[in-house]
C-alpha cells in the first residue's frame, strides 16, 4: 500500500467549516504505514477548534482511509487540541459523538447538515458566476437541469495551458456554451451529497431551503449564496494565518 493512495483518500476529507481539503489546508502532520496498519496524525489551527468539527474530520479520515482494501487497521491521532484525548478515544473505538461529549448542546448530524448546506451555497455562488461570465441570464440559469451539463472525459489536458471545460445546453438544446468545469464539478459534488441534485431531471440550483429558484428571486438567492462564500473565504484566511503562525517552526518526530 502506497502513501499516495492514503493521501488521495485524505484529500477527500474537508474541514466542514471551510469546505476545503485537510490536505490543502496542511492539517495532516504524519502518515505511518506498517504493512496493513495505518496511523494518521493531524492537527488543527488552534487548540480550541470546535470538538464537533474536529470529530467530523477525524471520523472522515478514519472512514476514507479505512475503506482502502489493503487497510486492516486504522489509527487516528489528533494532537495539540484541548479535547484530543476524548476525540482520539471515541473515534478509534467507533463511539458516537454524543456518547463521548454527553454535555454537547448540538446534535452533530444537524451541525453537519447545516455546514453542508452552507458549503453547497458557497459552491453554488461560484458555479452561477461561471455561468454568468459565459453569458447566461438568470432566467436561463434557474431552468437548468443536471442533464444540461456534460463534462469532458477525465484525463490530462492537451497542453499545460488548457483547462477542462463543461458543455452547458440551454434553450431546449439550441445553444451550447463552454464553461470552466471546476466550479460546476465542485458544486454538483456537494449538491448530490446533500440531495439537492439526485437525478438527471433535477433542477441544477436551489434556494437555501432547497426549493427551485423563481427568476424574480434570483438576485436575492445569489446574494445569500455570496454571503456563504464570503463567510467561508474569510474564515479560511483566518485559519490559514493561525495555522501558519502556530506551526511555522514546529517539527514533529516521525511516527
Amino acid at each position: 500500500m502506497s502513501e499516495s493512495a492514503v493521501q488521495e483518500r485524505l484529500d477527500r476529507v474537508t474541514d466542514p467549516e471551510l469546505d476545503e481539503s485537510i490536505v490543502e489546508l496542511q492539517y495532516i502532520d504524519q502518515i505511518h504505514i506498517d504493512d496493513h496498519a495505518v496511523t494518521v496524525q493531524f492537527r488543527l489551527p488552534t487548540a480550541w477548534c470546535s470538538p464537533a468539527f474536529a470529530w467530523m474530520m477525524a471520523t472522515g479520515i478514519r472512514d476514507e482511509v479505512g475503506s482502502l482494501p489493503a487497510v486492516e487497521t486504522i489509527q487516528i491521532r489528533l494532537i495539540d487540541h484541548m479535547h484530543e484525548a476524548e476525540i482520539n478515544r471515541g473515534v478509534n473505538e467507533c463511539l458516537a459523538f454524543e456518547d463521548v461529549f454527553e454535555d454537547a448542546e448540538d446534535d452533530i448530524t444537524q451541525v453537519r447538515e447545516e455546514l453542508d448546506q452552507k458549503a453547497r451555497l458557497a459552491r453554488q455562488y461560484r458555479a452561477v458566476n461561471a455561468l454568468r461570465d459565459a453569458g447566461l441570464q438568470p432566467d436561463q440559469i434557474v431552468r437548468l437541469q443536471r442533464n444540461d451539463v456534460t463534462f469532458q472525459a477525465d484525463g490530462p489536458p492537451a497542453t499545460s495551458d488548457d483547462r477542462e471545460h463543461a458543455v452547458v445546453t440551454v434553450q431546449d438544446g439550441g445553444l451550447h456554451l463552454s464553461v470552466p468545469a471546476a466550479p460546476l464539478r465542485e458544486y454538483l459534488e456537494k449538491a448530490a451529497s446533500t440531495g439537492v441534485v439526485a437525478s438527471a431531471e433535477d433542477v441544477l440550483f436551489a434556494t437555501p431551503e432547497n426549493d427551485p429558484i423563481d427568476v424574480e428571486n434570483f438576485d436575492q438567492v445569489h446574494a445569500r449564496s455570496r454571503l456563504a462564500h464570503t463567510n467561508m473565504d474569510g474564515q479560511g484566511g483566518i485559519c490559514a494565518n493561525l495555522n501558519e503562525s502556530r506551526y511555522e517552526d514546529v517539527i514533529y518526530p516521525r511516527l
